[in-house]
């Protein structure tokens, strides 16, 4: 879910609502919230709060803020809210966190972006922990941490390498793959993953619009994530599912979950340019003409890694 047009904060937020309602009402499983600072590319800042507050608007599916921004907020401030949270709405949280890398999000801060990558290594197996209640030290008297030793909080942690994925198998952590790279390489990773004994879900990104090409908005897109990057690392080929005929969208979309080995797809059809009546129209047209035939191929184990067991 991302901001899709306001005139002010809370026209933005209310949008943001009825379109959290349109998704699961459609039959998505859940909404993530992501995270950036300053009102760039399209982002917000408070990825948490923004998944409290769709809970609060429907009653069913789960909301995840993911990818947040772990280096940002101290460790335990993090656990004890995202535990606080899955006490109000039981069953129906979960969390994705990232290291960043926009100097921006860290420069608000205080904080060096060029720290974050070796902040998040050592931030992420003790958020892990104690979103299973475990490990707690001085919060062991905190009903919300102690309640996550029988109802634990799943962690995905966002991965764009072999060691970040093997970070994540170790200390016990989901997978949150990027959107950019092709699904030969986020096989490869979900493979390090599975290899170092990773066993949780693994999410696969895809930006999708069942429609006509969005060429110039799909491009804006790429170029702010291209800023992020730099320009001495190009980004690789456009991975958007882009077509206007919902069955070919259902094979294609099936063909990344073959392929990559993925769990679940995260699927994004916010493009900046676009107004909330086009995002409304994508959310209702994915639910109706898309989830129920992409669900069937699914069920019927066209991701399945043939190798892997049941219990996996």
């Amino acid at each position: 879910m991302y901001p899709s047009g306001g005139r002010d904060a809370p026209e933005v937020l209310a949008e943001m609502c009825a379109e959290g309602r349109l998704a699961m009402a459609g039959g998505f499983d859940g909404v993530m919230t992501s995270e950036h600072h300053g009102g760039v590319g399209g982002y917000l800042p408070n990825p948490l709060q923004l998944a409290g507050f769709l809970l609060d608007e429907t009653d069913t599916g789960w909301a995840a803020p993911c990818p947040l921004l772990l280096p940002l907020r101290p460790t335990a401030l993090v656990a004890e809210e995202v535990a606080w949270l899955a006490a109000r709405h039981p069953g129906r949280v979960g969390l994705g966190v990232g290291s960043g890398a926009l100097p921006l999000d860290f420069e608000v801060m205080g904080l060096d972006v060029a720290q974050a990558a070796s902040v998040f290594k050592g931030r992420l197996p003790r958020l892990v922990e104690m979103l299973k209640g475990q490990a707690l030290g001085g919060l062991e008297g905190d009903l919300a941490l102690a309640r996550c030793r029988d109802h634990p909080v799943t962690v995905l942690s966002a991965a764009i390498s072999s060691v970040a994925a093997r970070r994540a198998a170790v200390c016990g952590a989901g997978l949150i793959l990027e959107g950019m790279s092709d699904v030969a390489r986020l096989s490869r990773l979900r493979g390090v993953y599975r290899d170092a004994g990773g066993s949780l879900p693994v999410v696969v990104v895809r930006r999708v619009w069942l429609g006509s090409r969005q060429t110039s908005q799909i491009e804006g897109q790429r170029g702010f994530y291209q800023a992020i990057q730099g320009s001495d690392r190009p980004l690789p080929s456009d991975q958007t599912v882009h077509t206007d005929d919902a069955a070919e969208m259902v094979e294609r979309l099936a063909e990344v979950v073959r392929v990559s080995g993925a769990d679940a797809l995260n699927l994004r059809v916010h493009l900046p340019g676009f107004a909330s009546p086009a995002i409304r129209d994508q959310i209702g047209r994915l639910a109706a003409e898309v989830l129920p035939e992409l669900r069937r191929r699914l069920a019927s184990g066209v991701g399945r890694d043939p190798s892997e067991t049941d219990a996996r």
